[in-house]
């Protein structure tokens, strides 16, 4: 029979097994799949059209569109983890998008709710936008992986199921791999609003991905859904990297600079405002969204 110090050395050596299998844990599937996507895209990380470390796919499918955006950004994992989690700094992210008018979020027993008022180019009232509720979550969490989640049952216009996700990884040389997602689905009331945009004040708006050539040699860039949802996963993830280059709450101009100066990098994709009033419009959109309630 073994007695009380053999009792307790078993104990110790549990406890130790429980502790070094915990310390040497098979990384998350997720965090393994992103890392060797990393892996996979390193030649159009460095190589590509965008003259930065990004990747940008899309899908159209019959009634949902969905971007992909994989960027290597020049930050340690541990700053952009702190610097996106957290529903206020999601806020501070959105309002930079050219579409987004207003971001309060609020919390209760049952979660935390981003409500997000999305509009114009041009400046609105909230009462004149829509108002599209995100449900904020924190998914997977490891010192080596995070990915956060913004989900929406209901959109503008007949949209629905929007998801913005962003997930990342550490890799060598002190940076961050990045991934995010904007997807969302639509029905035939929105489908018909969007092909009267795309036919008349989008017809000549593009996304990125190259479908051949023009007759001048030219990129024959995308155009039609895909366009429309890659140009606004790009203007997503240049909110993201604006903000984490200047993230503190007295540098709000800088990021809104930053913003305006990579969108127009991409000028025959994502011009639509001049700088004065791009600046303008968002400085008076975040003074209201800091206002009292």
């Amino acid at each position: 029979m073994m007695g009380l110090s053999g009792i307790k050395k078993c104990c110790a050596l549990l406890a130790y097994g429980v502790l070094t299998a915990g310390a040497h844990a098979a990384p998350d599937p997720a965090e393994s799949t992103l890392q060797a996507r990393y892996a996979q895209l390193a030649p159009r990380l460095a190589d590509n059209q965008f003259q930065r470390p990004v990747v940008l796919d899309s899908i159209a499918a019959s009634n949902a569109l969905k971007g992909d955006i994989y960027a290597l950004v020049d930050h340690p994992f541990d700053e952009v983890n702190g610097l996106l989690n957290g529903p206020a700094r999601w806020c501070d992210v959105l309002i930079l998008h050219l579409n987004t008018k207003y971001c309060r979020p609020t919390t209760d027993a049952f979660g935390t709710i981003l409500h997000v008022s999305v509009g114009k180019k041009t400046e609105q009232t909230l009462d004149e936008s829509y108002q599209v509720d995100f449900v904020y979550r924190k998914g997977v969490h490891t010192p080596t992986y995070f990915d956060t989640r913004l989900d929406a049952k209901q959109g503008p216009l007949g949209t629905s199921n929007y998801r913005i996700v962003l997930e990342a990884v550490p890799v060598p040389g002190n940076k961050t791999f990045l991934h995010l997602t904007y997807s969302y689905a639509f029905g035939f009331t929105s489908k018909m609003a969007m092909q009267a945009y795309l036919a008349t004040a989008g017809s000549d708006k593009v996304g990125f991905t190259i479908d051949g050539k023009q007759s001048d040699g030219q990129p024959d860039y995308i155009g039609g859904m895909r366009g429309v949802v890659e140009r606004n996963t790009m203007r997503y993830y240049l909110a993201i990297a604006a903000y984490l280059n200047a993230p503190a709450a007295e540098q709000v101009d800088a990021r809104l600079q930053a913003w305006f100066a990579a969108t127009e990098d991409y000028p025959l994709q994502l011009h639509e405002v001049e700088r004065s009033d791009y600046l303008s419009m968002k400085h008076h959109e975040i003074a209201r969204q800091k206002a009292p309630q």
